[in-house]
């Protein structure tokens, strides 16, 4: 792709970032077969390709507007695109960047800014807990959109006292712990299983994924931050070996530290050296998946579909080792469709824009049912695990919960 950029984008490193991604794209236009937002919407511009058009626009002089900015705002940003592009362009870095370009120049309306807002503050409060027992308690007259975020309650259950010699930090994030405490403690009871204590810090933080997203950098970068300052030195010492993710999204945000960090010198060292020590939770697993296996026998609820997140599978690669890693415990899984395109949940995507989210949730979940009878849907996300669950009667489950439930039966 030729480019000629205007001159506030030469001078700028972000500018230059821009123009060398930009110049790997050959226009050929195999991201929109994968494009979840294409996919229901049908338009160019809210494909790869005329997303990176309206980007190369606004880096070569032209205004961006607020239309360029709703097309934008539609990306999942679920990079399945990334895993189909012949040419490696890096459009969820590209993206990232032309967002916050467009959002420096276009003024969001009341309304949407009012939402982003709420959301952002009210994702990130110590008074969320508090939010979701009261949504809870008077399911029945919320909105159905809402009701179906908030999944029925699971007992976390008892948590082992650490034990053992090899340890590792379980992060507990901003919205699991109070939405499904149950994936935090079978993930803790699973690793002491297999001679793991995983560790946890008093005090919860998100990622930094929920503020990015909506627009709230500076709060992102301030808890990226704060993880790093709490997290290295507990590397560093030797006190855990690993930072173990149970959540992909949040997994595939921290790996991308460096790049959000990349105008912090300090802290890019830091970054650079976290995303080393940085696993997600069937990483760790996996080396011991055939141990477990000899004790999950006949106690798995087969057969089953496994949704591989995009932030799984496309953001970090780590589906084929997943999905060996389940049939090496005993998992039955059953293919389906179109599993390679994004459920629509996409953290807070799915309550911003639910035109396009529950279509895709219906189609997701439309596929799984003509793929034959499946006793459960598995996944290794939270946000997928709810937005699916509420559009189905079948029982969804995070992969770690039903292993727990296998060792405990």
């Amino acid at each position: 792709m030729q480019t000629n950029l205007a001159q506030w984008a030469k001078d700028s490193l972000d500018g230059q970032v821009i123009d060398e991604i930009l110049r790997k794209c050959v226009h050929c236009g195999f991201c929109q077969a994968t494009c979840p937002s294409y996919q229901i919407l049908g338009d160019e511009l809210d494909s790869p390709r005329g997303r990176i058009y309206l980007i190369k626009e606004m880096v070569e002089g032209q205004e961006p507007t607020a239309v360029s900015q709703t097309h934008l705002d539609r990306c999942l940003t679920c990079h399945n695109c990334e895993t189909t592009c012949p040419s490696g362009v890096e459009y969820g870095k590209l993206l990232d960047i032309g967002r916050e370009l467009v959002d420096e120049k276009v003024k969001r309306g009341f309304a949407d800014q009012l939402k982003r807002k709420v959301l952002a503050k009210g994702l990130n409060s110590t008074l969320f807990g508090l939010s979701v027992r009261v949504g809870r308690r008077f399911r029945s007259v919320l909105p159905e959109r809402l009701a179906g975020k908030l999944p029925e309650a699971r007992e976390a259950g008892r948590r082992p006292a650490g034990r053992h010699a090899r340890k590792v930090l379980l992060p507990m994030g901003c919205v699991q712990p109070d939405l499904m405490p149950s994936i935090d403690a079978a993930s803790i009871r699973v690793l002491d299983a297999v001679g793991i204590s995983a560790c946890e810090l008093p005090a919860r933080t998100c990622c930094g994924a929920v503020n990015f997203h909506l627009g709230e950098t500076d709060s992102s970068l301030q808890q990226m931050r704060h993880n790093l300052d709490t997290w290295v030195p507990l590397l560093e010492a030797g006190t855990i070996e690993a930072v173990v993710m149970n959540a992909s999204g949040c997994g595939a945000f921290v790996k991308e530290y460096p790049f959000h960090l990349r105008h912090d010198p300090v802290y890019l060292e830091k970054a650079n050296y976290l995303v080393d020590h940085v696993k997600d939770l069937a990483e760790i697993l996996a080396p011991h998946a055939a141990e477990l296996a000899n004790r999950l026998l006949n106690k798995l609820p087969n057969p089953v579909a496994f949704h591989p997140p995009c932030t799984l599978q496309h953001w970090q690669g780590l589906r084929p080792l997943t999905e060996k890693m389940l049939t090496e415990m005993g998992f039955k899984l059953t293919a389906f469709g179109e599993s390679n395109l994004c459920c629509g949940a996409a953290g807070t995507y799915s309550l911003l824009h639910p035109e396009i989210a529950l279509p895709l949730r219906d189609r997701k979940l439309a596929e799984i049912d003509s793929a034959g009878q499946v006793n459960m849907i598995i996944t290794a996300n939270m946000g997928c695990m709810s937005h699916l669950q509420s559009g189905t009667s079948k029982p969804l489950r995070h992969w770690i919960e039903v292993v727990d439930d296998g060792l405990s039966t």
